[in-house]
Order: structure tokens, then C-alpha cells, then sequence
């Protein structure tokens, strides 16, 4: 039983797809980033950034606790 614990808990959740969800973070960062710069804002393109930015950096440190 004590084996079977030790082996359930060093097994890691990383997959391939996991640096997709890293890089689609950071192209969604640059894109928000873009918006907060340029002086003619697009308000809706914001908020829609922002929100999927939360979701996604929500989504790498839910991943990234896996690892």
C-alpha cells in the first residue's frame, strides 16, 4: 500500500500539448499588451484579451502544479 502512495504521487500530468498552452499564453499577452499601447483601443478585442489571458495563466498554474 505504502508503494502503491509513493508511486501515485511521483507520477507527472506533462504532456506535448502543455507547451502549446504556454506559447498560446504568451501570444495572447503580447496581443493584450498590443491593445494596452495602441491609441485608438479596440474595447471589446480588450476585454476579450484579458479575460482569455486570466483563463489561460489560470490554466498554466493549474498545469504547471502537475508537473
Amino acid at each position: 500500500m505504502l508503494f502503491a502512495e509513493a508511486a501515485e504521487a511521483s507520477t507527472s500530468t506533462y504532456t506535448s500539448f502543455d507547451i502549446y498552452v504556454l506559447i498560446f499564453t504568451v501570444v495572447i499577452a503580447i496581443a493584450v499588451i498590443r491593445q494596452l499601447i495602441n491609441p485608438k483601443r479596440n474595447l471589446f478585442a480588450l476585454g476579450f484579451g484579458t479575460v482569455s489571458l486570466l483563463v489561460f495563466l489560470f490554466m498554466d498554474v493549474i498545469m504547471i502544479k502537475g508537473w
